[in-house]
């Protein structure tokens, strides 16, 4: 029977939901038994938060100072040392945060690393896109090795609360922890808006908003709506907005409840960030352009006339 590690993503103590997304997939693997691993400095109540994740057998615990930050160089020989404890798989969210983790565990444990499972057809057989999205290739890892693998959040969702808790366990990890690697600053936009990557709600602004300035008519809309603002690359490169407000292949994947793509032509490329999404809606003058393909709801107009309008309704 398969028995599965999940490395747990947090932040300033809260558990990011992307874990909760890999305890989905890690249940259509029907596995014996799905443990949760807790890497921090003071991991208590990530511990806590991770332990009430339906599905879950037990949370183990791993409290060092230099696990303060998620580095890793740091964090993968930790990983690594736990999951030659048994376990037949060992998962990650592929987020920025497990893209950088999951390889150097796979390295560590000598085999190779499944990226973006977005669907599981047997304990070792996977799928995942490729080619931007445009297909979609199964992959199947040796049955007497450890899989290590990174989940496409977007494609799963993520698990409700146990009736109770599942037990703590605190760990002693015999592994040595490189002193190369050192964490400096972590820069960080701050924002009241909802997270872009968990978010139900999505409102993204293109190339066609025209300025910086005028992208305040998406954050208007997003605020009304309780959102997360998001943008296309084109944006972005323009200067309009952050980087990491990007949405697409080189962003953020996301599967909201609602997406609204205002001022988007469609690229492909940002098509594959949105492509799980419940419900797009496109704002766009062009009306040839490519995401109206793909949207559920599509009006064709001036976006300065047709967003306030929203805006007002709402």
């Amino acid at each position: 029977m398969s028995k599965i590690l999940i490395v747990a993503e947090h932040l300033n103590g809260h558990l990011n939901t992307s874990t909760a997304r890999c305890v989905t997939c890690a249940r259509a693997i029907k596995p014996e038994s799905i443990d949760v691993l807790v890497l921090a400095d003071a991991p208590d109540a990530v511990a806590a938060q991770a332990a009430k994740l339906d599905g879950i057998s037990k949370v183990l615990t791993a409290a060092h100072a230099e696990n303060a930050r998620a580095l890793a160089a740091v964090l993968a020989p930790q990983i690594a040392a736990v999951a030659k404890n048994g376990y037949t798989h060992l998962l990650l969210p592929s987020t920025t945060f497990g893209k950088d983790v999951a390889p150097r565990a796979a390295a560590l444990l000598g085999v190779g690393q499944v990226s973006d499972v977005m669907s599981v057809a047997g304990a070792h057989t996977f799928t995942r896109p490729i080619y931007a999205g445009n297909a979609i290739v199964t992959v199947e890892t040796p049955a007497d090795a450890i899989v290590v693998g990174t989940v496409r959040t977007a494609s799963w969702p993520a698990v409700g609360d146990a009736a109770s808790a599942a037990p703590v366990e605190a760990l002693a990890i015999d592994a040595a922890i490189p002193s190369h690697t050192r964490f400096v600053e972590l820069k960080q936009a701050s924002s009241e808006r909802p997270d872009l990557q968990s978010a139900a709600k999505v409102v993204s602004g293109g190339r066609g908003v025209g300025s910086k300035e005028n992208f305040d008519i998406i954050y208007k809309l997003a605020d009304k709506l309780h959102a997360a603002a998001g943008a296309s690359r084109a944006a972005v490169d323009a200067g309009y907005c952050p980087n990491d407000m990007q949405v697409g292949q080189t962003g953020k994947i996301i599967a909201p409840e609602l997406y609204m793509a205002i001022g988007i032509s469609g690229a492909i490329q940002h098509l594959t960030g949105i492509k799980d999404a419940g419900t797009i809606v496109a704002i766009n003058k062009d009306a040839d352009a490519p995401i109206f393909e793909v949207a559920d709801i599509g009006l064709v107009g001036d976006l300065f006339k047709l967003v306030p309008e929203l805006e007002a309704a709402v």
